[in-house]
């Protein structure tokens, strides 16, 4: 696409680009991709005092603005999306939770069209192959050992979209998942597990390389029992995921987890259910009852937190005003390293020419005041 009409130079504000922050830097959007120079008469946006920052990444969600990616029809879906959209999550992976196979196929289906036609990046898949005793906001009766005949029957019903899944790879066809996934290069993530450290180094040697929202639904750090959250904040091959909504995690846990695996191994996530961006109430994930009071999702019966109500311009505040992480570890976490997770890179999660248009602008508090998705204004930072 050529032409000034199709040219703004987003100009004056603070840049965080791969190399680091630019002060007064500028971003030029040229249709749907960011270019290396401006056409003559291109419009200028002026961004003083701002921030400009890719576009977020979310590997793991569950739905928001009143709408379930669990369930519901293609236009309730897209209602989750347009309200994280609006958030600055130009980029999102819709996750399941556990329930009846053919239901879970038929779900994949749905999201597999709604992939294809490049509204949502893919299918992570969160159950049922998860254990009882770890299973969160996952409905019991619908837990079943992992089979990687079972496993295949679902990425197959994804079409090709299907970028992750969650397993208790300690459960009895465990790692023989883990193996087929990674032969299939779908992400094999460890998550509701009661793993132990030498069993989650298998499932690592196997082929797992997440860790679905790290310390949440699975055994704590004990001194003689390190359990699984040792062996992933260790190992160089796993990416950990984090719900940093100061419900989920105490802060020291946070900084644990960014010291010790360090910025390029986390990835930022919501875990968000439809109650994100929509407010407090009853609602449901999968079969499950879930009531939302002051922003905390609980199930009405036993009290497990229930996923989130987070938004990721809400978790990339927090991770520098409260927690005082610098915002480049914050960009690579919520932005960068998802998206070369799910083989994206090339397309979104850092602010280069080629890529699409996808970025976040926020205010000198890092508010959020702007989202661009592929060219166009989300939410314009001059309204």
């Amino acid at each position: 696409m050529s032409g000034s009409a199709h040219s703004t130079v987003l100009s004056g504000a603070r840049v965080v680009l791969p190399t680091g922050t630019v002060a007064n830097g500028r971003v030029i959007v040229e249709g749907e991709r960011i270019a290396g120079s401006a056409h003559e008469g291109a419009r200028t946006v002026d961004l003083t005092g701002h921030w400009i920052v890719p576009g977020f990444v979310d590997m793991h969600n569950h739905g928001g603005g009143g709408a379930s990616f669990t369930s519901g029809t293609a236009e309730d879906v897209l209602r989750g999306v347009r309200t994280h959209r609006e958030h600055g999550t130009t980029t999102l992976v819709a996750s399941t939770v556990t329930d009846d196979l053919a239901e879970l196929a038929r779900r994949a289906g749905l999201l597999a069209e709604l992939t294809q036609q490049g509204e949502i990046a893919g299918v992570h898949f969160e159950g049922p192959f998860i254990n009882a005793c770890r299973k969160g906001a996952h409905k019991a009766d619908l837990l079943r050992d992992p089979d990687p005949a079972e496993v295949r029957k679902l990425v197959d019903a994804a079409h090709g979209t299907a970028k992750m899944f969650t397993l208790a790879t300690e459960l009895p066809g465990g790692l023989d998942s883990v193996r087929l996934l990674a032969e299939h290069g779908v992400i094999a993530a460890i998550g509701h597990t009661d793993s132990t450290y030498d069993q989650t180094r298998q499932a690592i040697d196997a082929g797992a390389t997440v860790a679905t929202h790290l310390y949440n639904a699975m055994p704590g750090l004990e001194h003689r029992a390190p359990g699984p959250i040792a062996a992933l904040l260790e190992d160089e091959r796993v990416t950990v995921e984090l719900i940093n909504d100061g419900t989920h995690l105490h802060p020291a846990m946070l900084e644990l987890a960014f010291h010790h695996a360090g910025a390029h191994r986390v990835a930022l996530i919501t875990d968000a259910m439809d109650a994100a961006g929509f407010g407090d109430g009853t609602y449901h994930l999968g079969p499950l009852e879930v009531e939302v009071k002051d922003g905390v999702a609980r199930l009405v019966e036993g009290g497990s937190i229930a996923g989130s109500t987070l938004t990721l311009d809400t978790a990339f505040k927090r991770s520098v005003t409260v927690d005082k992480l610098p915002v480049e570890s914050v960009v690579q976490a919520i932005s960068a390293n998802p998206a070369r997770l799910l083989g994206l890179y090339d397309q979104v999660g850092s602010l280069e020419p080629g890529k699409y248009a996808d970025l976040v602008v926020l205010d000198a508090g890092f508010g959020l005041k702007g989202v661009m998705r592929r060219g166009e204004w989300v939410v314009s930072p001059q309204a």
